[in-house]
C-alpha cells in the first residue's frame, strides 16, 4: 500500500500527509520554498519536480525509507468538517476546474440528473439555490461513503480521519497535526522543529487558494446550510473527524476547535 498522498521536501527536512481541502496548496508551496527559495510557478499539485510525491514513482523508495525510519519531522493539517464539505461543494461541484471543464467529466451531469442538484454557470453568474443544492449534494456524499454508490468516495469529501489513518496503518507516525483554522502557529511549530535550506517567514507567505475564483461565492453563513437532517448526515459521515480533531458538531457556526489534539489517541484510534 505504501504512503499515498505523502509529500516530502527534496532535502528531506519534512514529510507531509496531504489532506485535501486543508490548506494543502499553501503547505506544498511552503515546502517547495523551504528547499528552493522560490515558489513553484503554478498549482503545486501539478509539480513533477522539486518536491517528492508518492504519486511520482521515483520518489516512492525515498519517501518509504524516510517514513519507515521516521527520519524527518512528519505532520498533517485538518479542518472543520462543516467548512471542508462546503468548500468541496463550491469548488469541485459548482466550480469550473483549472482545465476549463467540470470536475471529473460526467460527475456534475449525473448529480443534476440523479439528485436534482443545480450548480449554476459562469453565464448566469452562478445563480441557484445554494442551500437546497448543497443539502442534496450531502445526500450524494453520504451515499458514496456509506455504500460506495453511485461511485467511490472522492478524496475531497472522504473523511479526514481516513486520509490521516492510511499513513499510520502503513507504518508512519506523526510528530504534529494542526488545524487550518490556526494555521500560522501550527505551521510555525513544524518549521521550528526542522532545518531548511531557505528560511521561511510565514508572515510573508501568501495563501495559495487554488480553488478560489472558479465558481460561486458562498452566499450564506455556514450554519444556514445545515438543518437538523444535514447535521445528522454530517455526524454519520464524519463522526471520527469531529471527535478526534476536536471540532464542534453541535454548532456549525463555530469553526474553531474546542480542545487540544491528542496525538497518542489519534495514533491509537486510527492505527487499527
Amino acid at each position: 500500500m505504501g504512503f499515498p498522498g505523502t509529500w516530502m521536501t527534496e532535502s528531506e527536512s519534512m514529510v507531509y500527509r496531504v489532506v485535501p481541502k486543508c490548506a494543502c496548496s499553501t503547505i506544498g508551496q511552503i515546502m517547495f520554498y523551504s528547499d528552493h527559495g522560490r515558489f513553484f510557478d503554478g498549482d503545486i499539485h501539478d509539480s513533477t519536480e522539486g518536491l517528492h510525491k508518492w504519486a511520482q514513482e521515483a520518489s516512492q523508495p525515498l519517501i518509504e525509507a524516510n517514513v519507515k525510519s521516521h527520519k524527518s519531522q512528519t505532520f498533517t493539517c485538518v479542518r472543520n468538517p462543516y467548512t471542508r464539505i462546503l468548500s468541496s461543494f463550491f469548488d469541485k461541484i459548482c466550480g469550473i476546474q483549472r482545465n476549463g471543464k467540470r470536475y471529473r467529466g460526467n460527475l456534475v451531469p449525473m448529480l443534476i440528473q440523479k439528485y436534482g442538484i443545480e450548480v449554476g454557470s459562469p453565464e448566469d453568474g452562478f445563480e441557484f439555490d445554494q442551500i437546497k443544492s448543497f443539502r442534496r449534494f450531502l445526500l450524494f456524499t453520504r451515499d458514496t461513503i456509506r455504500w460506495r454508490r453511485p461511485m467511490e468516495p472522492d478524496i475531497h469529501w472522504s473523511a479526514m480521519s481516513g486520509h490521516v489513518s492510511t499513513f499510520i496503518v502503513n507504518g508512519g507516525r506523526y510528530d504534529q497535526i494542526f488545524w487550518t483554522e490556526d494555521f500560522n502557529p501550527g505551521m510555525q511549530k513544524v518549521l521550528d522543529a526542522v532545518e531548511t535550506p531557505h528560511k521561511v517567514d510565514l508572515k510573508k507567505i501568501p495563501r495559495f487558494n487554488e480553488s478560489e475564483g472558479h465558481g460561486p461565492k458562498r452566499a450564506h453563513p455556514v450554519e444556514e446550510y445545515f438543518d437538523d437532517l444535514s447535521m445528522h448526515l454530517m455526524f454519520e459521515i464524519y463522526k471520527k473527524d469531529f471527535q478526534l480533531f476536536r471540532y464542534d458538531f453541535e454548532n456549525p457556526a463555530n469553526k474553531m476547535p474546542t480542545g487540544e489534539l491528542d496525538l497518542q489517541e489519534i495514533h491509537a484510534k486510527l492505527g487499527d
